[in-house]
């Protein structure tokens, strides 16, 4: 190959589009169907409106949301384009508006619906990443880049917020909805877990699976103080007969035999016995009933959530997430009886790497749920001063605003998270370009972490060997290798597991007979 051909082909691939194309393609993807996903799972603003005799129902219908390209208001009232660079100069926010369709319902139960006020209002301004397909320079040739005072170099991917331009850090992360068998660093090899990080809507659950000294299984999740007997759980999710919650597990004769000393211990042997223990513990000291019905929504809503769907029956749902449990169990025997090693937490398999998208997913959500209870609260106070119900009047656009713009301008981000948004360096243009494709870990920077800090095999042609800062940072702040793509929506292992057998890859485990618990 001649050199003059290898230098356009590198010319072709180092273009501006590809050095921050993970940014680009994860925040269009947010802008273009993430957005609405938030919107449509929020679906309805309910109110306390209607909870008085004689008073009739009101809630918020929501429909599509849409975003436009930068606009600035003017003193006078006007709305004009806005560009990056004199968002810079006039230190303002490079920002959109956005605009939801909502509707205000009255009625509903007893009474039939009926819409009062429907219309299309703004509901905020949401920062636009520099360069992105509602960017208004996107689409600009290199001459009208310089008229505008623009830089034609300048690979974007960034925002402009108060004049600043801050850069969204690609945050790594672990596998989510994923079962790790390890053994617990406290004990040495003398207990055995198996962990999954449950994430549903947002919402992350660490559901663990413990095979302590003893050789009992016992289980630990989200609003249950302790641990509960693996056995107890299981039953209490539909799984009543000794022979299927072994069958459930294996049928490989060492591991029934460590089942088989689980079921003897066990204190329960029917579903209603299995709820009402549980219903003891949720809720020590309440009424039978009420234990019951919150032994109920603490398994549905906070047991492995990632196995919740809409639509589908709690029967149904349960037994996905006995089965799942199940697997958990499997893992911790097999760690026990050397079948398996225990899960390399630093293997990149075992990593996802939330980008600018995922990471304004979030912020959204979070700044939605304020804007909700926010309409609520005004809705409630115009029907006690008997005012007119109208969207328009109880939609304050600030309020998301406020909520989407803060944490872009300091880094602080939900979740507790902070540094997530950094000032891009300008130091060079090398600079920049080595700042837009940096990856930080979510390890605390005080502690050793020897093993995290390290090199890892699986980093190979992913990670940059040798582009990491000194001191504290060594290891934990990396940045990607020169040529690294990101690949993105490829959650679906079942759906990856069926286009492989379709290409005709034998030997992939969980096509065939698997439930919707996933392989």
């Amino acid at each position: 190959m001649n050199r003059e051909l290898r230098r356009s082909i590198s010319r072709e691939y180092f273009s501006r589009e590809r050095l921050a194309e993970h940014h680009f393609s994860s925040f269009n993807a947010f802008l273009n169907g993430g957005m609405q996903q938030v919107v449509d799972e929020k679906e309805t603003i309910d109110t306390d409106i209607g909870d008085k005799e004689g008073e009739e129902p009101v809630f918020v219908e929501l429909g599509d949301v849409r975003v436009v390209t930068p606009r600035v208001r003017e003193a006078d009232g006007s709305e004009e384009r806005l560009n990056p660079q004199e968002a810079r100069l006039r230190n303002i926010t490079y920002a959109a508006p956005v605009f939801m369709e909502m509707a205000v319902v009255v009625g509903g139960e007893e009474e039939e619906e009926r819409v009062v006020d429907t219309t299309e209002t703004q509901i905020g301004r949401m920062p636009i990443m520099v360069g992105s397909d509602k960017c208004n320079i996107a689409d600009a040739s290199d001459e009208e880049l310089i008229d505008l005072g623009e830089d034609p170099a300048d690979p974007g991917g960034y925002f402009i917020v108060n004049g600043s331009e801050r850069v969204l850090m690609t945050s790594e992360d672990l596998a989510p909805n994923k079962i790790l068998a390890e053994y617990d660093t406290k004990y040495d090899d003398e207990i055995q877990v198996a962990k999954t990080f449950s994430q549903r809507r947002g919402y992350r659950a660490l559901v663990l699976c413990e095979r302590n000294r003893e050789g009992l299984l016992e289980v630990s999740f989200p609003s249950v103080s302790g641990s509960i007997d693996f056995v107890t759980l299981v039953r209490a999710l539909g799984l009543e007969s000794d022979e299927e919650i072994v069958h459930r597990v294996s049928d490989d004769p060492e591991v029934v035999k460590f089942m088989l000393e689980n079921l003897e211990m066990a204190e329960v042997q029917t579903e209603e016995e299995a709820i009402e223990t549980l219903g003891e513990r949720v809720a020590s000291g309440q009424g039978k009933n009420y234990q019951l019905k919150r032994a109920n929504y603490v398994i549905d809503r906070y047991l492995l959530p990632h196995l919740h769907e809409e639509g589908v029956p709690d029967e149904e749902t349960r037994i996905n997430k006995a089965f799942y449990l199940c697997r958990m169990a499997e893992a911790c025997f097999e760690l026990a009886l050397d079948r398996r090693e225990a899960d390399d937490k630093d293997h990149y398999a075992n990593k996802r790497l939330k980008v600018s998208g995922d990471l304004m997913t979030d912020l959204f959500r979070t700044a939605l749920n304020k804007l909700a209870r926010d309409v609520k609260y005004q809705l409630e106070r115009a029907n006690m001063r008997n005012r007119q119900l109208s969207v328009n009047t109880v939609v304050r656009s600030d309020v998301l605003t406020e909520r989407l713009e803060h944490p872009i301008a300091t880094g602080n981000w939900v979740g507790g998270r902070s540094g997530v948004s950094q000032l891009v360096d300008r130091t060079d243009y090398m600079g920049v370009l080595s700042h837009l494709r940096r990856l930080r870990s979510p390890l605390s920077r005080s502690q050793p972490h020897f093993e995290a800090r390290d090199l890892h095999a699986t980093q190979w042609g992913r990670i940059c060997p040798s582009e990491t800062p000194e001191g504290p940072n060594c290891g934990l702040v990396k940045n990607f290798a020169q040529s690294m793509e990101l690949s993105q929506d490829v959650d679906d292992e079942r759906e990856l597991k069926r286009e492989l057998s379709s290409m005709g890859v034998d030997g992939i485990p969980g096509i065939e007979g698997v439930t919707s618990a996933g392989d």
